[in-house]
């Protein structure tokens, strides 16, 4: 195999260095899609690759070529792997697919512990004001989802605070941002080198909604003041949410923006004017994750042309 069947492996490293300016430079919503969609097609290149690595040294061995009538001199006419490589890789393959399937499986749970949940709250509304003293407010994945916002945040808010916090939520419900960080955190399960573009990917889900916050509100130091004092007041008086729903908050569309360092990083943004579209910024992340797949691609069809060669001459 050529030496670009690699690239697959490396571009998630710079897709991890990348996540932060895409985060920060981009509008909210064009950013999540990015995030999103670029971990998933390069955790499943990075896969294929590994896979394709493994397969390459797979086929030479002896009985493998019986077994698939393959013709071992055109076989090992291809570009060799070494077997240590091919070990290697083997290995990684089982361990992504053995991290993703349980990252499905509890990521699946948690979605239908929170539809669960969401089901048995009181009302027929989208929003469900809870009588609990501690300040929260969260969308509840669903089919619809649900908005929970307790008597203790209210109290915490102005009128013009509680509208934006109120928006916000409705933003994350609307948008069934959930989806989003689930993608995402999925891809970072099968390829931890994607972590970083999962937790932008959970940041720009919130600024996403803030952005649609202060639009509702017109008035971004309003929106920005919200966002703090709603962050100050759950800090205060931690929730327990957790054992209302089990996994609830892993899959509620917000879990890491409560970070010391993640609310600041709002608050900031939303008092300045909201990012402009940057076609440039988004074409080249676009190109560096063509460039992966298209390099898994052709080592696809490269092992693919091999085995039908060697195929063919093994039935002359």
């Amino acid at each position: 195999m050529h030496v670009a069947v690699y690239l697959p492996l490396i571009v998630p490293v710079f897709a991890a260095l990348a996540a932060r300016p895409l985060a920060d430079r981009l509008p909210p919503a064009a950013a999540t899609w990015l995030l999103a969609a670029s971990a998933l097609a390069l955790a499943l290149a990075s896969s294929a690759v590994l896979g394709m690595l493994a397969l390459s040294a797979l086929v030479r061995i002896p009985v493998i070529d019986a077994l698939g009538h393959l013709s071992r001199p055109v076989i090992n006419s291809g570009d060799a792997v070494s077997l240590p490589v091919a070990i290697v890789a083997g290995g990684l393959l089982v361990m992504a697919a053995v991290a993703a399937c349980r990252a499905v499986w509890r990521r699946g749970r948690a979605i239908a512990a929170a539809h669960r949940h969401a089901s048995g709250l009181p009302g027929a509304g989208q929003v469900v004001v809870t009588e609990d003293n501690a300040a929260d407010a969260y969308t509840v994945p669903g089919w619809p989802c649900r908005i929970v916002i307790t008597q203790g945040m209210l109290r915490a808010l102005s009128a013009g605070e509680r509208s934006v916090l109120l928006a916000h939520e409705r933003s994350h419900a609307q948008g069934s941002h959930y989806l989003f960080t689930s993608v995402a955190r999925l891809a970072a399960a099968a390829n931890p080198l994607l972590r970083p573009v999962a937790a932008q990917a959970g940041y720009t889900v919130e600024r996403w909604a803030d952005e649609r916050a202060a639009t509702a509100a017109g008035d971004r130091p309003l929106a920005a003041r919200a966002i703090a004092k709603a962050a100050l007041a759950a800090a205060a008086a931690p929730p327990r949410r957790a054992s209302q729903a089990g996994s609830l908050g892993a899959v509620a569309a917000h879990p890491a923006a409560r970070g010391a360092g993640v609310v600041p990083r709002r608050v900031e943004a939303l008092l300045r004017p909201p990012p402009r579209p940057r076609l440039l910024l988004a074409a080249a992340a676009v190109v560096l994750v063509a460039v992966s797949g298209l390099a898994a691609l052709g080592a696809a069809v490269d092992l693919h042309l091999l085995v039908e060669m060697a195929q063919a001459a093994a039935l002359r």
